[in-house]
């Protein structure tokens, strides 16, 4: 009875802390998530938004004013920012394709009952778990046209010189990195989803005699648009965060061959400190990923119903 009335008076005076600040139980225990929630996302994006807005230069943080949509509306007239939002669309849709076709290769392949078949996915998702950065240095060597090891293959078996990081392929360059780290990432989304289709109508199809193309054509295709549609979005918002590879290699050039977006606002914000006119161009990637991804899910949504 003691421990009953006990375990009662410790309930009622949690109820009565609880309503002292006016917050139920079960919100107290959300209130530290939510309080980080608004420190490390919430508060960030209103602020930079706040910066968007105004002509707030870090040599002069104390004449900071207000534009309104100056920042926004001088990005029209801004040819290099048109430059590098036209390198990142060609950067997404290029990487983006290859790494699905890829990837969908792959994954039909090893779908199959093969010999060390997890061998081979082990091996093939290892690319993935390598930082970015450190993908970027390592081909800045293994394709350098003096000292790396690809070109000098190249010359020995062709005998021509290959400048991969020249004007005509620094940004297909990058798309092939990219292409070599992320095409394990759409094979594994793709693969688990081959491996949760069900299996009666590749049975009913295959006894009605049709071959592997009209299978793959009018019945893994179908089946499968929702799960390749999702590996599509979620790819395509990451690849339009590209920047370690730029940085790495090429910083931009040359010329302005391989300035995407991202370092683009880098190098405005940190190297020439106009964050107002950075952050308004964060914004605009923002909405134009925003718009990119509200298509995609409404076509999700239609496919699934």
């Amino acid at each position: 009875m003691s421990e009953l009335y006990r375990s009662s008076t410790n309930t009622s005076s949690g109820e009565g802390q609880a309503s002292r600040w006016g917050l139920s139980f079960p919100y107290r225990l959300v209130a530290p998530l939510a309080f980080l929630l608004i420190a490390v996302l919430i508060y960030p994006l209103l602020f930079s938004f706040w910066v968007s807005l105004h002509d707030y230069t870090l040599t002069r943080l104390n004449d900071v004013r207000f534009v309104g949509i100056g920042n926004y509306a001088r990005l029209l007239r801004n040819a290099d920012y048109w430059v590098a939002m036209r390198n990142t669309l060609t950067f997404v849709i290029l990487a983006v394709s290859l790494e699905f076709l890829l990837g969908f290769g792959l994954a039909l392949l090893l779908h199959r009952a093969l010999p060390f078949r997890d061998v081979f996915r082990s091996v093939l998702l290892t690319p993935m778990f390598i930082t970015p950065i450190a993908v970027g240095l390592m081909f800045r060597f293994l394709l350098n046209s003096q000292l790396g090891i690809i070109p000098y293959l190249i010359r020995s078996l062709t005998g021509r010189s290959v400048d991969w990081f020249g004007p005509e392929l620094a940004l297909y360059s990058i798309v092939l990195i990219d292409v070599w780290q992320w095409t394990p990432f759409m094979l594994l989304l793709l693969l688990a989803g081959l491996e949760s289709l069900p299996r009666e109508p590749f049975e009913a199809a295959r006894v009605d005699g049709a071959s592997g193309w009209q299978m793959i054509r009018h019945i893994t295709l179908p089946l499968m648009r929702p799960i390749i549609l999702a590996a599509i979005i979620i790819r395509m918002l990451d690849a339009f965060k590209v920047f370690e590879y730029v940085y790495a290699i090429t910083r931009g050039g040359p010329g302005s061959r391989t300035e995407v977006i991202q370092y683009h606002i880098y190098r405005v914000g940190f190297r020439f400190f106009r964050m107002g006119e950075a952050a308004a161009m964060a914004y605009t990637l923002v909405l134009i990923t925003l718009l990119l991804t509200i298509v995609l899910v409404y076509t999700l949504r239609k496919e699934a119903r």
